[in-house]
């Protein structure tokens, strides 16, 4: 009887020692939240320059870098937001990807998975920097640099209203309608 007591108080006490996050506790904001999108001219899958104004031009925006052409995750990702176009078209956005394959990828990529919204091509990931999305990344104990997967709902006025980090496909682009939304 006295081991169970011991058991039981000890357990509690362990308890009282873990900290719950509280409800209110946010994750700390990116650091281009309520600030000018940084502008960028990049090549389409057909080779055709694109700015962030093209983009942009009196309509919110979904930007989202993803790590790869043709890789799983990318390609549920894309296919999600091709799906879901006509939803967020509907709330007055548009949606484009970046990562930092070839634009002859880029057009690969669009034909065989129908894509209806341009992806643009990085190499130099001189894009994927200004956004801050281009890390250090860890895959199976190996260290590498690369595009961390990260969405930005930017305003009909440039300016970025909310950023998705580290994003996790599944759910995402409804998820993103939700923010378009709050847009108006």
């Amino acid at each position: 009887m006295k081991a169970r007591q011991k058991a039981g108080a000890k357990a509690k006490a362990v308890k009282a020692q873990v900290r719950t996050p509280s409800k209110t506790h946010r994750h700390a904001a990116h650091p281009l939240e309520g600030k000018h999108a940084p502008d960028f001219r990049l090549a389409d899958a057909a080779g055709k320059e694109i700015t962030l104004g093209d983009l942009t031009k009196a309509r919110a925006l979904v930007l989202y870098f993803y790590p790869k052409d043709m890789t799983p995750g990318c390609t549920a990702e894309a296919c999600a937001f091709r799906d879901h176009l006509s939803a967020i078209q509907a709330l007055g956005a548009a949606v484009a990807g970046i990562s930092g394959d070839s634009a002859d990828s880029h057009r690969k990529f669009t034909e065989k998975n129908q894509l209806n919204f341009p992806l643009l091509s990085d190499p130099g990931y001189k894009v994927a920097r200004l956004y801050g999305v281009y890390r250090k990344k860890t895959l199976y104990g190996r260290e590498f640099m690369g595009i961390e997967r990260t969405t930005f709902v930017i305003g009909r006025d440039g300016v970025v209203r909310k950023v998705f980090a580290k994003v996790k496909v599944n759910g995402h682009a409804e998820a993103v309608i939700e923010a378009v939304k709050e847009l108006g």
